[in-house]
């Protein structure tokens, strides 16, 4: 019998909690089904020169079975994704994953399976992000005005750092790490474990731990892949997936406390904002909360009351 062959594709380093819950869903699935699968874990196709942009293609066309991508990647096919691309809309993982596993991530799902070639397998936490940069301390959206910020391909976002100041940059994470050393990007915002992982503490100085977007992360399949699996793959592929989730966000809430012990005090200022500097930002993106609640409707925020 011929194995089937599986290509999970990536984007961090192998230390990542995304790639460590990815070798975690191969291993079930070789523990389920052994030699009826072949299971490859490329956990960075920035070393192969590809961007992390090419993954979702890379899965639509076959070239990879699997990947992980930020669900910015999928709210135009799924709208109701951009609520994840609001500004401090999310105040804890528990309301935001009891949404996702139900009635709210169902229909975004639906959407993803019925407008793309992927089939989702589920969703992960992409963490609290924070803003980095090498220029000053950021403890007020004045702080903010005039620096250049790389962001995500996401118009939203490009909206809300203008309300702050910034001046946005789409980039993909491959070009803004080759070019993290230089004068084209002042700013940036991540999740700690990537603020860490991909190096960003060494050249920004400054770490404001402001919250102000929550991301998650969606895995995904080749829909034509799947279809094409004995159900009994598919099952295992199914339960797999849902335990590599599981342990996906375990490690996801345990990963800011751990990379906070790992900065050091004397190559980075860690600005914790207090609550009138925090209402200062709310206050700055409200313009542009007030429009997506029109534009969403008050039923998408509700899922996350």
């Amino acid at each position: 019998m011929t194995a089937i062959v599986l290509k999970f594709g990536g984007y961090q380093e192998s230390a990542s909690i995304h790639n460590r819950a990815a070798g975690r869903f191969g291993k079930l699935l070789e523990e389920k089904l052994g030699d009826r699968v072949a299971f490859e874990l490329i956990g960075s196709v920035l070393k192969l020169g590809r961007g992390s942009g090419d993954l979702v293609p890379m899965v639509e066309r076959g070239e990879l079975s699997l990947c992980y991508m930020s669900t910015v990647r999928f709210s135009k096919a799924a709208p109701s994704l951009q609520l994840l691309e609001l500004p401090f809309v999310v105040k804890d993982r528990a309301a935001v994953f009891r949404a996702l596993d139900g009635e709210y991530g169902e229909e975004a799902a639906r959407r993803i399976d019925e407008d793309t070639r992927c089939r989702v397998l589920g969703f992960w936490d992409n963490g609290f992000r924070h803003l980095t940069n090498r220029v000053r301390p950021i403890r007020k959206p004045q702080d903010c005005r005039g620096l250049r910020i790389r962001t995500q391909a996401s118009d939203l976002h490009g909206e809300v750092f203008r309300a702050l100041g910034f001046e946005p940059i789409v980039c993909d994470v491959k070009d803004f790490v080759d070019q993290i050393g230089s004068d084209r990007f002042q700013a940036h915002d991540n999740a700690l474990t990537n603020i860490y992982n991909f190096g960003v503490y060494s050249h920004h100085r400054y770490i404001t731990l402001s919250g102000h977007f929550w991301g998650a992360s969606v895995m995904v399949c080749n829909a034509a892949h799947y279809r094409g699996w004995p159900k009994g793959v598919q099952a295992a592929v199914d339960a797999a997936a849902t335990a590599a989730t599981a342990y996906q966000r375990q490690l996801a809430a345990a990963e800011d406390a751990e990379i906070m012990a790992k900065l050091d005090p004397a190559q980075n200022e860690v600005i914790r904002l207090t609550d009138p500097e925090r209402a200062a930002f709310m206050k700055a993106v409200e313009p542009v909360l007030d429009k997506y609640r029109k534009q969403l409707g008050p039923k998408l925020f509700a899922y996350l009351e």
